[in-house]
């Protein structure tokens, strides 16, 4: 029942107005240049980001090491903070930690903005900064902008002196380009564009062919909660081993009116269409594809050139060439899957009337779910750049909340959550990239800070690969300190091959980052005096605990969390060597060390232990769950399997109460489809998906917290704005209709009774298999379950109670019936 879209069966956003803000804004993607769509007449505003452009160099990782081993952390230290902990002297621990914090990871920047004015006849105060673009008076209107879901196009409506006037903004992956066609009707129009950038300008050239730019960019960021560091952005007196921290941005428009530049102002006159490309070129592209610690830069003039090529070939294919090949590329990711709740599947909605303010949550639900996989098919493609960071692939700010970077506690997973069930196992790949240069960057940080083998990462990362710890040697250990940010990614590795079994990619690129990952955790692991073995020191995220001392601390050992993302490495480890046939020495000190590691114990209290001991947590309401990983993502804990943990887990669930920001109601919502509770899990959805608002009278619940919400142009707050909430609504939302963990497909584990109609297509399950399915008034109605690799395998799918083995050749698909017996048998085509 694969759902092929044509542009008529299309899910479009539309906002009457341009926007006044940001956040207000469409975001466009590529993978690696996005932007920002604001609309508008006069000023319309393109905010341009590229994300290779990120503060920092590729020496910063080790600079970094060097300089936090110097201070005397180390293997010696090490094993003095153990003896602390374990003699519960919390003060002396904390102390000799904090020596082995670094400063903190690199900042993701804005890049450039474009600024296009619709000639009205009487320019007079027109103003690239006037970002409403729109002070239209009598001979201008402006008639409203759409985001198409399925393909990527902005579109906006003009009027101009009378004329009408199409204006489609995409980015384009097969061109490397964002990209503007202006089409006008009935007439000619002028237009004016003009190329800023918030980074230290260093070229700028206008001609008639267009605009170029050439910035500096900074090789050391300070995040905004440093509030005292005396040079936030500082950038480099001279390249650094050749490395020159430069970026290049080219426009160049194909057009048939008169064209003219002067000023750094590009012009025409008389124009009835133009197609605009925006193209770049960085240093930091050249280090990410060359995987190298160190890059010898092309020169700047080559930069400059680079972009001018790529930007002058986009614009001899033609806009509607360049439209073609974008959505042949963006239609062949967005089509694979979907879900729908409800009938409501198509059209054009007003966000503000019909999501924001409207009743219709199946209409939500449906488009919540295709925003999240819209948002990551444009912030994350194969060969294209870094990862998702915190905010994807847009970010305005020069000081960004949290340094928009790379937080691996729970905001970098959450972001491909979805990536392999939802059908976008390629977007997956850029994580991959980013997990092998910490590897290296974390190889060092391993055997040098702690004395130990394999590779480490912490809290926080960024594109260079940082792997220490941060906090500047005053971070609180609770955020700061904590070793098992790699062990986290590493699972993903793991995920990509259930999904999609490709034993070639297991072997070449996953085992190795599995195994080097495994060797840490091995080492890591020290004897307790119980007979189990501790992780020492160790932290729950972000929580705190009360001592003995009726004090607030943060180390202990052995924390639920570490013990459940250890436990699925090594299982994950043994899966892998299996699959590869391999007899590897590392298989047995794993099949050794997996008794020992300590199980999830249930407190006195019937919830779940956050820690090894029954310690009460400062902030029982605490937005991070990390104690409850082992429920959601790595399935060791299930009602079926486990019911007294999963109880536990219900019981700690009810304890934190209901959610308080985007990505905290997105991992709520997927704890509770995974523990079978679709009533809360619907609850907690509409809380998510309600508007947010700054107005204390309005968003401060009993507790005091500020809760999050969507913002005018659907993006999830934290607050402030973060991406993983919409990442992990639209998994979550899938956990609710199909999940595939511990051997057995699930159909319809979790659909609350208020959803009572609904589909879903091209899901991808764990094994290889792909399922379509349809329910009317809470009952299954079609079930249809394909083998979608090579080879006869056998699947169980469980749906109300009942559980069926199928057998079926590679490419062959069954329809069942609600009892799930074989109804037809389709052979592979």
């Amino acid at each position: 029942m694969k759902k092929e879209q044509m542009a008529g069966d299309d899910l479009v956003l539309a906002w009457p107005r341009p926007a006044s803000s940001w956040f207000e804004a469409a975001p466009v993607g590529n993978g690696r240049l996005g932007a920002m769509v604001f609309g508008g007449v006069r000023g319309s505003r393109l905010q341009i980001n590229d994300s290779t452009v990120w503060s920092g160099r590729p020496k910063g990782p080790a600079d970094a090491l060097a300089r936090v081993l110097a201070s005397g952390a180390g293997p010696e230290r090490l094993a003095e903070v153990r003896q602390a902990v374990r003699d519960e002297d919390h003060r002396r621990a904390e102390k000799l930690l904090m020596s082995f914090e670094g400063d903190y990871s690199q900042e993701y920047l804005p890049f450039v903005d474009l600024w296009m004015t619709l000639e009205t006849g009487d320019p007079a105060g027109d103003s690239p900064g006037d970002s409403t673009g729109d002070s239209p008076g009598a001979e201008a209107a402006y008639l409203g902008r759409t985001l198409n879901l399925d393909d990527g196009v902005v579109s906006e409506t003009l009027e101009v002196g009378g004329r009408s006037v199409r204006r489609r903004t995409w980015a384009s992956r097969p061109a490397r380009a964002v990209c503007v066609e202006v089409t006008v009707e009935g007439g000619t129009a002028d237009m004016r564009l003009e190329m800023s950038s918030p980074l230290r300008g260093v070229h700028e050239a206008a001609g008639v062919s267009g605009l170029t730019l050439g910035v500096e960019v900074p090789v050391d960021g300070a995040p905004l909660h440093e509030p005292d560091v005396a040079e936030p952005l500082r950038y480099a007196a001279a390249p650094d081993d050749g490395y020159d921290p430069f970026a290049a941005a080219a426009v160049r428009i194909g057009t048939d009116g008169e064209a003219s530049a002067t000023d750094g102002v590009w012009s025409v006159r008389g124009m009835s269409r133009a197609l605009i490309v925006l193209t770049s070129s960085t240093s930091a592209a050249d280090y990410w594809a060359n995987r190298a610690d160190v890059v010898r830069s092309a020169s700047r003039e080559e930069h400059l050139a680079r972009a001018v090529r790529d930007a002058e070939a986009a614009v001899a294919a033609g806009a509607a060439e360049l439209l073609r090949a974008h959505r042949q590329d963006l239609r062949a990711l967005l089509s694979a899957a979907g879900l729908t709740i409800g009938t409501r599947r198509t059209g054009t909605f007003d966000v503000e009337k019909e999501i924001l303010g409207g009743t219709d949550e199946g209409l939500v639900a449906t488009v919540m779910f295709q925003l999240g996989r819209y948002l990551l098919a444009s912030a994350s493609r194969p060969a294209a750049g870094p990862p998702a960071n915190l905010q994807g692939l847009w970010n305005a700010e020069l000081r960004p909340a949290w340094s928009s970077n790379y937080t691996i506690n729970i905001n970098t997973q959450m972001n491909y959550w979805g990536a392999e069930s939802a059908g976008l196992p390629e977007c997956h790949e850029p994580l991959f990239d980013l997990i092998e240069r910490l590897s290296q960057t974390g190889g060092r940080v391993s055997g040098e800070l702690y004395g130990a083998r394999g590779w480490v990462a912490h809290h926080n990362t960024d594109m260079w690969g940082w792997a220490l710890p941060v906090g500047m040697g005053h971070g609180n250990p609770s955020w700061a300190i904590w070793m098992m940010g790699g062990v986290w990614l590493a699972h993903h590795l793991w995920e990509h091959f259930e999904f999609g079994q490709d034993l070639e990619f297991l072997r070449e690129r996953g085992w190795p980052l599995l195994r080097g990952c495994a060797e840490f955790c091995l080492d890591w692991l020290v004897d307790g005096p119980d007979g189990w073995l501790d992780t020492i020191p160790s932290t729950s995220p972000e929580n705190l605990f009360v001592s003995r001392q009726s004090t607030p601390e943060s180390l202990s050992y052995s924390a639920a969390m570490d013990m459940a993302l250890i436990r699925a490495l090594f299982s994950d480890c043994l899966a892998a060597a299996e699959a590869l046939g391999l007899d590897d020495p590392i298989s047995g000190r794993i099949r050794t060390a997996m008794p020992r590691l300590r199980p999830p114990r249930i407190a006195p209290d019937g919830r779940l232990r956050e820690w090894a001991e029954d310690l009460p947590e400062q902030d029982p309401h605490h937005r991070h769950l990390s104690f409850l990983a082992g429920v959601y993502p790595l399935g060791q804990i299930d009602p079926v399997e486990t019911p007294d943990l999963a109880a536990a887990a219900v019981r700690s669930l009810d304890a934190r109460g209901p959610g308080a920001m985007g990505w905290s109601w997105a991992w709520k919502i997927a704890l509770r489809a995974r523990l079978g509770d679709a009533r809360t899990a619907r609850d907690l959805f509409l809380e998510a998906t309600r508007p947010y608002s700054d107005d204390p009278s309005v968003n401060v619940p009993a507790d005091g917290s500020l809760w999050g919400g969507l913002l005018p142009n659907l993006f999830s707050t934290h607050p402030p704005f973060q991406i993983d909430g919409n990442y992990g609504i639209t998994a979550a939302l899938l956990e609710m209709v199909v999940q595939s963990h511990g051997g057995v497909i699930r159909i319809l584990p979790a659909v609350p009774a208020a959803w009572a109609d609904g589909a879903a297509w091209g899901v991808r399950c764990r094994g290889g298999w792909t399922v379509d399915l349809e329910w009317r008034r809470g009952e299954l109605t079609s079930l249809t379950v394909r083998n979608s690799l090579p080879g006869t395998r056998t699947a169980r799918v469980g749906h109300d109670g009942t559980t069926a083995e199928l057998t079926l050749a590679g490419g062959e698909q069954v329809r069942l019936g609600t009892s799930l017996d074989i109804r037809e048998r389709t052979p592979r085509r």
